[in-house]
């Protein structure tokens, strides 16, 4: 089965009372939810959203954990099917614990985001997108082992889950732009692997295979867990976000 993809282009990137994104390129984000969303994940304690305008780089982050699109199934599963996703837009996991330890910290990618993000490059913004930076401070010392770094990815993904619930329903009709990709093999064409090396050695270094969602957390199975043994994804499902760095 193909794969196609479908681009909903976000223009506008607000507070606002809910948490609502539009087929008309406007999006708000409301950070109520938040308080909910630390109930349920004891090691956070606290979160805080900041919507980064396009050109406005020269400010400080914490540790970047990952950047991601939001992106949803609207038919079938990860790989085949039919996938709607924002551009214009991502999110950017930051994180840090109560006593200043930063997440992930191997590489040093907290200080200036200007200095510390790549822009344009294939999973990273534009400098003319917008981000919405998503900062999980966690409770001492849970930065260091699996479950502190797990909490702030799963109260992401929970967060980014408001708006998939939203695009999933859009009508493919009114998309920006449509990409499609087939499933079948090439006839005659030569037959190619890429061989990619993934971390999965424990807190600052794991990779998640086959979530839900395209570019998600839920459902995903970390290579920890699956023995660091090798994981064969066909082309498809590497283009609709089924590896995510963790």
């Amino acid at each position: 089965m193909g794969l196609t993809i479908k681009t909903f282009h976000i223009s506008d990137v607000s507070f606002g009372g809910r948490n609502t994104v539009g087929t008309d390129g406007r999006m708000t984000v409301n950070s109520d939810v938040l308080e909910e969303i630390c109930r349920d994940e004891p090691l956070i304690e606290g979160i805080d959203i900041q919507i980064i305008m396009p050109f406005d780089h020269d400010r400080l982050t914490n540790a970047i954990i990952d950047i991601m699109p939001i992106s949803a199934k609207a038919l079938g599963k990860v790989g085949e099917g039919i996938t709607h996703t924002l551009t214009g837009v991502y999110v950017m996991l930051t994180g840090v614990d109560s006593e200043g330890l930063q997440l992930s910290r191997y590489g040093g990618s907290y200080g200036m985001l200007e200095e510390h993000l790549c822009f344009g490059r294939p999973g990273t913004p534009r400098r003319e997108d917008f981000i919405i930076s998503f900062d999980v401070t966690l409770k001492a010392g849970s930065g260091i082992t699996r479950p502190g770094p797990d909490a702030a990815h799963r109260a992401c993904d929970a967060f980014c889950s408001l708006f998939r619930e939203q695009l999933r329903s859009f009508s493919g009709s009114l998309c920006s732009s449509r990409h499609d990709y087939s499933g079948e093999p090439r006839t005659g064409a030569r037959r190619i692997a890429i061989v990619k090396q993934v971390p999965g050695q424990g807190a600052m270094f794991d990779t998640q295979v086959f979530p839900a969602q395209p570019s998600g957390y839920t459902g995903g199975r970390s290579v920890i867990d699956l023995g660091n043994v090798p994981v064969i994804l066909t082309p498809n499902e590497y283009r609709d976000g089924a590896l995510r760095a963790l």
